[in-house]
């Protein structure tokens, strides 16, 4: 008998619905990453001020690209939920959903009689996800915050860049990109608390927060020994040689030995293992107090050769390198090629598009991109027909400007 082909897997979050009512990256994001592993996501933008991640970045034929990633399999919805016929229509969506991201300034939902008691009476499994600058308390709960002001209110940016130049911030995203990963972990974290309670709850995400979590033990550090960390460039406090160096042929090339036996093979292979037996050598931190001298040793053995023989030597020696890329080189890589990290979308506006994938493999159930982002709106009327309204009922909320 011939074998039957495997039905395929269902999507490890089919059947969640999510309300993404959030702007610009952080919740939005934290919506994507949901919805590439089956949520249903319901992007619910502005009649006449969409999301400005639409507009955000180089566009083609008057499209943003930006958008097409962010809002990949999203269906998308206008509302103005300050309108009467906005906010019932919200409430009357709550019902229907298992999770809302939201990222308006602490007492804009309550404002608009949309806040956590008219939500959760609407329904009382609802997971309201609130993504801000600074959290709902506190003494700056009330101002305008994005990624920019948690990179310089973290430490990050006081520890970024060259111990003689200005403090650096991220040329992206940084804080939002964290922020939207702790975002989901949250919202998945409240799902599962859900599934034992039956009730649903409020998430508060500071994006001043997780970024300062994946900066390490600073805080431990100070508390502890007075410690302040300062810029080092591309050297690292806890291990040298670790740097960037330049090859025979002019492009860069990144060494990391975090490891004592990497940073053993490194000097055999750079000719210097008489460093080996310093007695500094022996510890990162020992290693990290003389990076001059590794520097020296590594950076003028790189210098004499090209791009490929420094990596083809180091891959033989078993040592930690890789080449400084821009986004050219990794959309050529084998190894991303191999993981199929870059995937080709098909798009009805623009043609088959390549983006990242979805973020992470699951052997049984794995996440997909269904669609790129869509245009604003373009579910508007299917949403609502689905959720009971008749065209009436839609031509009377555009006529109240409600859509």
């Amino acid at each position: 008998m011939t074998a039957q082909p495997k039905p395929p897997a269902p999507s490890p979050l089919q059947g969640l619905r999510v309300l993404d009512l959030a702007t610009l990256f952080a919740g939005p994001l934290a919506a994507t990453m949901l919805g590439d592993f089956g949520a249903e996501v319901i992007k619910v933008e502005h009649p006449t001020r969409p999301d400005p991640s639409r507009g955000h970045g180089p566009d083609k034929d008057g499209v943003g690209l930006w958008w097409k990633l962010l809002g990949r399999n999203k269906r998308t919805v206008t509302l103005d939920l300050s309108t009467p016929g906005g906010r019932a229509t919200l409430l009357r969506l709550t019902t229907t959903a298992d999770v809302i991201i939201e990222n308006f300034r602490p007492g804009t939902l309550e404002k608009w009689q949309l806040g956590w008691d008219e939500l959760s009476s609407a329904n009382p499994r609802i997971v309201l996800t609130r993504v801000t600058g600074f959290g709902q308390f506190g003494p700056y709960s009330h101002r305008p915050g994005f990624g920019t002001l948690a990179e310089a209110m973290s430490g990050f940016a006081s520890i970024t860049g060259e111990p003689d130049g200005p403090p650096t911030l991220p040329p992206f995203g940084l804080a939002d990109s964290i922020a939207a990963l702790a975002t989901s972990y949250a919202v998945m974290t409240a799902l599962a608390a859900r599934t034992a309670t039956g009730r649903g709850q409020v998430v508060d995400m500071a994006i001043i927060e997780p970024i300062l979590t994946v900066l390490g033990p600073q805080p431990l550090w100070f508390d502890q020994l007075g410690y302040v960390q300062t810029r080092t460039g591309n050297r690292s406090l806890n291990n040298a040689p670790r740097n960037t160096y330049r090859t025979a042929d002019g492009s860069w090339l990144a060494v990391s030995t975090s490891a004592q036996s990497i940073a053993e093979r490194v000097m055999h292979l750079v000719g210097r293992p008489d460093l080996i037996d310093e007695p500094w050598f022996g510890t990162g931190s020992g290693r990290a107090e003389h990076g001059d001298v590794l520097d020296e040793a590594v950076g003028g053995w790189i210098a004499r050769r090209t791009r490929a023989e420094a990596m083809a030597a180091f891959e033989k020696a078993e040592a930690a390198i890789a080449p400084i890329y821009d986004v050219r080189d990794v959309m050529e890589d084998p190894q991303y090629q191999a993981l199929d990290t870059i995937t080709e979308v098909p798009d009805p506006e623009l043609g088959p598009l390549r983006m990242q994938n979805v973020l992470f493999r699951l052997s049984e159930t794995p996440g997909a991109i269904r669609w790129a982002g869509r245009p604003h709106g373009a579910d508007t009327d299917a949403v609502l027909t689905e959720l009971g309204l008749s065209r009436a009922d839609i031509a009377a909320l555009r006529t109240q400007g409600a859509l």
